[in-house]
């Protein structure tokens, strides 16, 4: 071999490693929008990145996530989203509201979108269909404000006695009105009767259960929305210092000390957003990728609150009580 071929051949080869490390694909990015605090929303980011690491993809290893948070303000949704758009992430996950997956929407109509909603998709508007959602958003249905009948029947028959049962809406909530609409619905089906109470913020909440104790109102049903859940010491603390009943929409409101919850699984509908959003990431389009319903519904006691309520439960909500606080 010619001495001027040999150096040719070892400049070559040094230039291999740095060849190899400009060919190596870049780090995707996942834009995380949510309505609530980084402490607020532990337990659902929890669940998102479990299904993050299902479809194979780890924090900090194989995929980076650029996180925005509201801190409870609505109207913060839409500068964040524009933002993660600017940056250029692979896909959004909106998550914690419907309002993030809308401000989402609006900001872009190429970056696949993953979203999970209480509120029916369709019918705010997100995409087409649940089978076909069309466009660049896809998600996960939690069938959370779907449930408040059922939820008023489950406090209907724990205190049967109540003449009236209060409501608690948050009217800045999207599907505040369906909600109404389908409680009066079963209030007149159960042949009860419901006062909307409203709440918009921590003193409007104050003021709610301020009206329902002064009308002599005997139970409450705490109606899903995003503002409530970082709020539900509040609700929990007023609801015992009147003695009142309350039925609330997820687990976390029993597990804090909340007396009865019925709704689906936080926890399971967030890793179902996790696996969508890495399937995303390996090439598949959101429009190919029906709407996820999330049906895990949980039904959860707390028997210490029933007890300082001077409550007797009755053995038929017992016996249908996926999780019983002892």
């Amino acid at each position: 071999m010619q001495r001027r071929e040999f150096i040719t051949l070892l400049g070559n080869a040094a230039a291999w490693p740095l060849l190899a490390r400009a060919q190596q694909p870049a780090t995707p990015v996942i834009g995380f929008l949510a309505l609530l605090s980084p402490e607020t929303f532990m337990p659902s980011s929890a669940g998102f990145l479990q299904g993050l690491k299902e479809s194979g993809y780890v924090e900090g290893q194989n995929v980076t996530i650029e996180y925005r948070w509201a801190h409870g303000h609505f109207d913060q949704l839409p500068t964040l989203a524009s933002d993660l758009v600017r940056h250029q992430v692979n896909v959004i996950a909106a998550l914690g509201t419907p309002a993030a997956a809308v401000a989402a929407k609006a900001a872009s109509k190429t970056t696949p979108i993953v979203f999970v909603s209480g509120d029916d998709p369709v019918h705010i508007g997100l995409v087409d269909s649940l089978n076909q959602p069309g466009g660049n958003l896809t998600g996960v249905y939690m069938l959370t404000s779907a449930l408040e009948p059922k939820r008023l029947e489950l406090i209907h028959e724990l205190v049967l006695k109540t003449a009236i049962i209060g409501v608690v809406v948050d009217p800045n909530s999207p599907d505040t009105s369906q909600q109404i609409r389908e409680l009066l619905a079963a209030a007149t089906a159960l042949g009860r009767k419901i006062k909307v109470f409203n709440a918009s913020n921590e003193g409007e909440i104050d003021a709610a259960f301020a009206a329902i104790v002064e009308q002599r109102i005997g139970a409450v049903l705490i109606a899903s929305a995003p503002f409530f859940l970082p709020q539900r010491q509040k609700f929990i603390e007023l609801a015992a210092h009147h003695g009142l009943p309350a039925v609330y929409f997820l687990r976390a409101f029993s597990e804090a000390g909340g007396l009865m919850s019925y709704g689906t699984s936080l926890a399971d509908a967030y890793r179902q957003a996790g696996l969508y959003t890495g399937r995303i990431l390996k090439g598949e389009k959101p429009f190919n990728l029906p709407i996820q319903q999330s049906v895990k519904a949980e039904l959860v006691i707390n028997m210490k609150t029933a007890k300082k309520l001077g409550l007797t439960v009755p053995l038929s909500l017992l016996g249908r009580a996926d999780e019983v606080i002892e």
